[in-house]
């Protein structure tokens, strides 16, 4: 089980392929427009491809975190976690989210993404890639 209160990231000594990422809802049928406030923030290491990096993933596993952000709830945090089939976004208290070919997404600005989440596959779009 994962720690409500997460330890914090010590950025110094994380490898400088760590990037914090923020995809918000693209548009979708109830979101013409999309929805910045529909929105997950990303730590995790990317390779030179912009892809997410499995081996600093598995060096630096705790460091990997998730936030969800949604409109009059509290954030939610949780663990990027790689499994078998694929990269799955694990919370403490919510459902799992589940990143849609995240093996294969390159995390750049203006790209989309897509989140399976309770069953249902949302699409987000890349707003923000900076380094730690």
């Amino acid at each position: 089980m994962q720690s409500v209160n997460p330890k914090p990231i010590l950025n110094t000594s994380l490898p400088a392929q760590f990037r914090q990422i923020r995809i918000e809802l693209a548009r979708e049928p109830g979101h013409p427009e999309g929805d910045a406030g529909l929105a997950y923030i990303i730590v995790a290491p990317l390779d030179a491809e912009d892809r997410i990096d499995p081996k600093l993933w598995r060096e630096h596993r705790e460091a990997c975190r998730i936030t969800r952000l949604q409109p009059d709830q509290d954030d939610q945090h949780g663990q990027l976690v790689q499994t078998g089939e694929g990269w799955i976004f694990s919370y403490p208290e919510v459902p799992d989210a589940v990143g849609y070919h995240f093996a294969d997404e390159r995390f750049v600005f203006g790209e989309y993404v897509s989140i399976n989440e309770d069953g249902k596959m949302h699409t987000y779009r890349v707003v923000s890639v900076t380094h730690l």
